[in-house]
């Protein structure tokens, strides 16, 4: 009997989070622009939170400590909470560039942003804790379904750059047990201004000082600043624990070297926070076995302790992600005026322009009524060749008209190609 074909058949079962878990929105537009480019067809994908390497490379210093740091057999384990030297350099690091003072024993390194997200979110989540969140924003859906957690998302508005207030998370952080921020967002490529951040912080200190009355569990602050470092113009960043030092009781910040050094495939994150929210990350990403590669982590710090080489790398990829958004703002803007129904919000930081198709309703000279986001994200597709991912894949309502543009694997000469097939695709639409 052939037992293969036997069991394919069989309606096999597996666990209730594994049948029901949701595969990522971006990852099916994504096979859609494959298809068509493997058929041949001209795509400017831009929906790839990624960097092109053949545009976007690691620095020269990084790839070379790599390579030397192989070459010196640096590829068994690595400590559990990430090699001394790279801990070492990344507490030195976050003093420099951001003022912050994490010691060495209160970082734990990990492989990439992801992991490091996933054993927060299991630190201090419980099943049935409320998770809050604002909307649009990347995978705090996911990470909660994956512990068990319930949601409460805020959407927040283009009015005030998609990012949220303390007055939208107030009806709701007495149930919530971690509040999940990013700033620079992706995907909207803003920034929290600094009152705003502050109001959030003070709503969360009164909150916690009446649960430290009743004895109950804080609310805990996860603070993605993954982008804090491609900031452009005169935006800056701010973080909780600057702005409200009592915040470093409960704050656990996300950060890594796979944006600022485009080094995204490295593979190399870590978190910082209260030492026995880290040493419990510690132990769970032991059991994960979510490390960074020794070598790696290794190469790191030694680029990182290289101020003068970091300084002058981040000043140029800084200078060139920011062209390319202004140059596509720009030319948004430009179809705006012509009179087309688009938008964009100037961008403030990491690789994303936040721009609007807003067509529902429109027809095209085909005939063809564009009656949803995903008509038009096909229409854009289709007929200006051009790959953006809807706000609706980061959560917010499936109507929503705005979209994140992607810079990471565009180069500069494209987007006045890009912004004219804009222009010749919406002219058949009325």
């Amino acid at each position: 009997m052939n037992t293969t074909t036997t069991e394919t058949k069989k309606d096999l079962k597996v666990s209730r989070i594994a049948e029901n878990i949701i595969g990522s929105e971006i990852i099916k537009l994504a096979a859609e622009v494959n298809e068509k480019i493997r058929n041949g067809e001209k795509i400017y994908n831009l929906t790839i939170g990624d960097f092109n390497p053949k545009i976007f490379p690691i620095p020269e210093g990084l790839k070379k400590a790599i390579i030397q740091a192989y070459e010196e057999d640096e590829t068994n384990y690595p400590m559990a909470e990430g090699m001394p030297e790279l801990r070492n350099a990344v507490s030195a690091f976050l003093k420099r560039k951001g003022g912050l003072d994490y010691k060495p024993e209160e970082i734990v390194i990990a492989g990439g942003a992801r992991p490091v997200i996933y054993a927060i979110f299991r630190a201090l989540v419980d099943a049935d804790d409320t998770i809050l969140f604002p909307v649009p924003s990347w995978n705090n859906n996911h990470y909660t379904y994956l512990n068990w957690a319930k949601q409460q998302v805020v959407e927040t508005t283009p009015e005030n750059a998609f990012m949220p207030k303390a007055s939208d998370f107030a009806p709701f952080i007495g149930e919530a047990s971690l509040i999940a921020l990013c700033s620079p967002l992706n995907p909207t490529g803003t920034t929290f201004k600094k009152a705003d951040l502050e109001e959030i912080c003070d709503l969360i200190l009164l909150e916690n000082k009446k649960r430290e009355e009743q004895d109950r569990k804080p609310v805990y602050l996860m603070y993605d600043q993954i982008y804090w470092n491609l900031t452009f113009g005169e935006t800056r960043h701010h973080d909780p624990v600057s702005l409200r030092p009592a915040m470093r009781n409960y704050t656990v910040f996300v950060d890594g070297i796979s944006k600022s050094l485009a080094a995204t495939g490295v593979r190399v994150g870590w978190t910082f926070g209260p030492k026995k929210i880290t040493d419990k990350i510690k132990s769970i990403l032991t059991h994960v076995g979510a490390w960074a590669p020794k070598a790696e982590q290794v190469a790191t710090a030694r680029f990182l302790n290289d101020t003068k080489a970091y300084d002058l790398f981040l000043n140029d990829i800084r200078t060139k992600v920011n062209d390319r958004l202004v140059a596509f703002h720009k030319g948004i803007q430009s179809l705006k005026k012509e009179g087309f129904r688009v938008n964009s919000i100037a961008p403030e930081g990491a690789i994303y322009l936040t721009v609007q198709f807003h067509l529902q309703g429109q027809k095209t000279t085909g005939g063809e009524v564009l009656e949803t986001t995903r008509d038009i994200t096909k229409y854009i597709l289709d007929e200006a060749k051009v790959a953006l991912v809807p706000f609706y894949a980061f959560g917010t309502s499936t109507d929503s008209s705005w979209y994140r543009l992607s810079v990471g694997t565009c180069k500069m000469e494209d987007v006045e190609i890009i912004v004219s097939n804009l222009r010749n695709a919406l002219k058949k639409i009325s």
